[in-house]
């Protein structure tokens, strides 16, 4: 089974990290600069890890120079790719509002 994954990436961010969707993509911020294929070897490291997957079964198919890219993942279901993506996120933050009262 193969799955394949629309990215939008910002190299060179403070960390690398999930940041949203981004259309029909997710945008993923990279912490490695956009020289000498570091970014896309961030990214492949990153979604390895993420996926808990061996890094060979990620892959950069489409978008090798450019910020949108098609990755495609071996052994991994896109509803196992979409929740490890949304877990990624972590608990939102406090927005610093205070919930509705209930009167």
């Amino acid at each position: 089974m193969k799955t394949r994954l629309s990215l939008k990436v910002a190299a060179g961010a403070r960390t690398t990290a999930f940041a949203g969707r981004f259309g029909d993509a997710w945008k993923l911020h990279v912490a490695a600069p956009p020289v000498d294929a570091k970014a896309n070897e961030a990214i492949v490291k990153f979604l390895a890890q993420l996926l808990r997957v061996p890094s060979g079964a990620v892959r950069i198919v489409t978008g090798h120079t450019a910020s949108r890219k098609t990755v495609e993942i071996e052994g991994i279901s896109a509803e196992t790719l979409e929740r490890a993506i949304l877990e990624s996120h972590g608990p939102r933050p406090h927005t610093g509002s205070a919930p509705p009262r209930e009167d």
